[in-house]
């Protein structure tokens, strides 16, 4: 299946598939760094302790910032840090990217593959919504 169907915006020229379909984790568990299990407010899923179970935009926000990450106006890359964006809709989070050391993007499409992508407005759309903010924090 062409993953334009879903985001209109993807083309041959700004993304490439990375990974298989899978539904071994989501984008939350792959922004943060792990593609060994499903993050979700959902029972049955990991969720950080102590984190609201909401899906509410600013509860992920606050997953992140108990990461270590910080809000940061500046999608480019910035050498010594890394970053994460989240994308929401009418208040809810829909998505999350992660930046590369390459400075593109990559993200996990729900259970569909992994992606690498240019840019971040090339996930905006019906199926996330929009950006919201790019968080960074110091490479570990």
């Amino acid at each position: 299946m062409s993953l334009s169907i879903h985001f209109p915006k993807l083309g041959d020229a700004n993304h490439k598939i990375t990974s298989e379909q899978t539904i071994e984790y989501n984008c939350i568990a792959w922004a943060a760094g792990e593609s060994k299990r499903w993050w979700d407010i959902a029972a049955g899923y990991y969720w950080p302790e102590g984190m609201e179970k909401s899906n509410k935009a600013t509860a992920l926000i606050e997953v992140f910032r108990q990461l270590g990450y910080t809000e940061t106006g500046e999608p480019n890359y910035e050498q010594g840090f890394e970053k994460v964006a989240i994308y929401a809709a009418f208040g809810e989070f829909t998505h999350v990217a992660r930046q590369l050391k390459n400075g593109k993007w990559t993200s996990k499409l729900g259970d569909l593959e992994d992606i690498e992508h240019c840019t971040l407005d090339v996930l905006e759309g019906s199926v996330y919504g929009t950006l919201l903010v790019v968080l960074k924090r110091p490479l570990k």
